[in-house]
């Protein structure tokens, strides 16, 4: 496969420009050495996906410095687990994050869910002095950008009233069963850049008759017909994978375009379903 794609950006209201298609890691077996290197050195990709919660950080640090990319080359996203929520124990893991990675800074750091318990404190008033120091790091330039991943409206809204810095960029659960229309048209007012993960719904949607009939269609694989679907509607996605093959696959996303009805088609496949965590209770 030739190198390297030049994968379209989004800018972001830091300032930065962040890929709208990276290679995210999990926690479940989430973690293959060669896969990332070939990500890297085969396919062009340079948004690294990771969390202190997948536990895999040190070896990300690895495989990038393998890989020969420059640093200013990458964008390496990470977040921020609840149980280091709170400013001392933020700001400390942000720094553990960064030595683990092998990196001075970060492109972008995440709070990674919105619960959070801090003695003697409510969910809110723990997420705002949690995000206090992402701010804190963000003026430092440690964090090039700062957000929040699972995230809803009222989440947002709590964190606008009682911060200065309002979140560059959402990461939700994002695919043709849970397409959360309202809170991207939320972020979207309130310039704020939706990142999707999940965009295969763990495997669910690669058999559904629309997504095959479309991939039949344009003589691709049901993965690139979502993945491309995603795409199109802006939003920054993160598939997930291990296998060479299919990081391949998934990078093949840009020589294609998906007609106005077929967007529409795969929209109207959403029914609501989480393949992946439910913020909806989180007060």
């Amino acid at each position: 496969m030739e190198i390297p794609i030049h994968f379209p950006t989004l800018p972001l209201p830091s300032g930065q420009n962040i890929p709208i298609l990276g290679l995210g890691m999990s926690h479940h077996g989430g973690y293959s050495h060669n896969a990332v290197l070939y990500a890297l050195k085969s396919c062009g990709i340079r948004h690294i996906d990771t969390a202190k919660r997948y536990g895999n950080e040190e070896l990300v640090g690895k495989a990038i410095c393998e890989s020969g990319v420059k640093r200013e080359d990458l964008w390496i996203t990470t977040k921020l687990w609840p149980g280091d929520y709170g400013y001392e124990n933020a700001t400390q893991a942000c720094l553990d994050s960064c030595k683990r990675l092998g990196v001075q800074y970060l492109d972008l750091y995440l709070m990674h869910w919105p619960d959070a318990h801090l003695p003697g404190k409510s969910s809110r008033e723990a997420r705002a002095e949690t995000w206090k120091a992402l701010e804190d790091l963000y003026y430092r330039g440690i964090c090039r950008s700062i957000g929040v991943s699972n995230f809803l409206t009222h989440h947002l809204e709590q964190l606008k009233e009682d911060c200065d810095v309002v979140p560059h960029l959402n990461q939700v659960e994002y695919h043709p069963f849970q397409r959360p229309q309202e809170l991207v048209d939320y972020c979207k007012r309130n310039n704020i850049v939706f990142g999707g993960y999940c965009p295969l719904a763990k495997g669910q949607a690669l058999t559904h008759p629309v997504v095959l009939r479309l991939a039949k269609q344009y003589g691709k694989t049901p993965a690139q017909i979502c993945i491309r679907w995603s795409i199109q509607n802006g939003i920054v996605t993160i598939p997930k994978s291990t296998k060479e093959s299919r990081i391949q696959e998934n990078c093949q996303v840009l020589g294609f375009t998906l007609a106005d009805e077929d967007v529409l088609a795969l929209n109207s496949l959403h029914d609501g379903r989480h393949v992946s965590w439910d913020p909806t209770n989180v007060l």
